[in-house]
C-alpha cells in the first residue's frame, strides 16, 4: 500500500486506534475521512485534527451501511483505502441476563457490518486497499470476551480468503493484528497497563511501508508466527 495521497474511510476513526490511525495518516498527506456512531465523538476528532472529514453512520444498521456507501460515491468517489476499524469488545458471561442481545450487537458490528462493507466497496472502481482489524486474540481466546475473541477470529478467516479472491482484482487486502493497547474498548480501565496507540501506530506503518499484508506488534507478532508455521501451507494447497 502507498502511504500518501490517498482517499482513506476509517470505520470507528474518532477514538483508539481508529483516532491513531486517522492522526497518522493525515500526517502522510492523505485525505482522511472518519464515521461512527456518535456525533459528539466525531466532532471532538475534527475539533483535534481539522482537516478530517466526517460522516454520523451506525454501522450496525444495514440501511445505514447502505447510505454511507451512497454518500461516498456521490461525495468522495475517488476514495481507495476502506479500514474496517469499528468494534465492540464485552466482557460478559454466556450466563448473564442480556448476553445473546449483547453477543447479537458484538457480531452485527465486528462481523456482519465489516463483511457487508468489503462487498459494497469492492466494487468501487476507486477501491485499492481493504484493511481489516482483527486482534491478537483471533489466535488465543481470552474467555472473559468470548464473543469479541470469536469475531476476530471469523475476520481473520474471512482476511485471508478475500485476500485471495480480490487479487485479480488488483485490491490490495491487509490485516491489522494489534494486540491488547491502551484505549477503552471493552471499558475504561481495563487495558492502562498495555502499550500506547502511538507505538503501536508507528510500528504498522513501518510494516506497511515495508508492503507486509499481515501487521503486527508485541505480542500479536508471535501468535502470527506460529499460527502461520501451522497453517499457512494448508491453506496454498487448498486454494492454489
Amino acid at each position: 500500500m502507498k502511504i500518501s495521497n490517498n482517499k482513506i474511510l476509517i470505520t470507528g476513526g474518532a477514538s483508539g486506534i481508529g483516532l491513531g490511525l486517522t492522526e497518522r495518516f493525515i500526517q502522510e498527506n492523505n485525505t482522511v475521512i472518519i464515521c461512527g456512531r456518535r456525533e459528539e465523538v466525531l466532532a471532538a476528532a475534527a475539533a483535534k485534527f481539522p482537516l478530517v472529514i466526517t460522516k454520523v453512520c451506525d454501522l450496525s444498521n444495514e440501511n445505514e451501511r447502505m447510505d454511507l456507501l451512497n454518500w461516498i460515491e456521490q461525495n468522495h468517489p475517488d476514495t481507495n483505502v476502506l479500514i474496517n476499524n469499528a468494534g465492540i469488545q464485552n466482557w460478559m458471561h454466556v450466563e448473564d441476563e442480556g448476553f445473546y442481545d449483547r453477543a447479537n450487537e458484538e457480531i452485527t458490528t465486528n462481523v456482519l457490518a465489516p463483511i457487508h462493507l468489503a462487498n459494497l466497496f469492492a466494487g468501487l472502481p476507486s477501491i485499492k486497499t481493504i484493511i481489516n482489524v482483527t486482534s491478537g486474540l483471533a489466535f488465543i481466546p481470552l474467555a472473559q470476551a468470548p464473543v469479541y475473541c470469536a469475531t476476530k477470529a471469523f475476520m481473520r478467516s474471512f482476511t485471508m480468503s478475500l485476500r485471495r479472491q480480490l487479487k485479480e482484482a488488483n485490491i490490495e487486502v491487509i490485516e491489522m493484528i494489534p494486540p491488547a493497547l491502551n484505549t477503552d474498548l471493552g471499558g475504561k480501565g481495563l487495558h492502562d497497563a498495555y502499550p500506547p496507540v502511538s507505538e503501536f501506530i508507528a510500528s504498522i506503518f513501518e510494516q506497511l511501508k515495508e508492503g507486509k499484508l499481515e501487521l503486527t506488534f508485541g505480542m500479536s507478532e508471535g501468535r502470527l508466527k506460529t499460527n502461520n508455521d501451522t497453517i499457512a501451507a494448508g491453506f496454498n494447497m487448498m486454494n492454489p
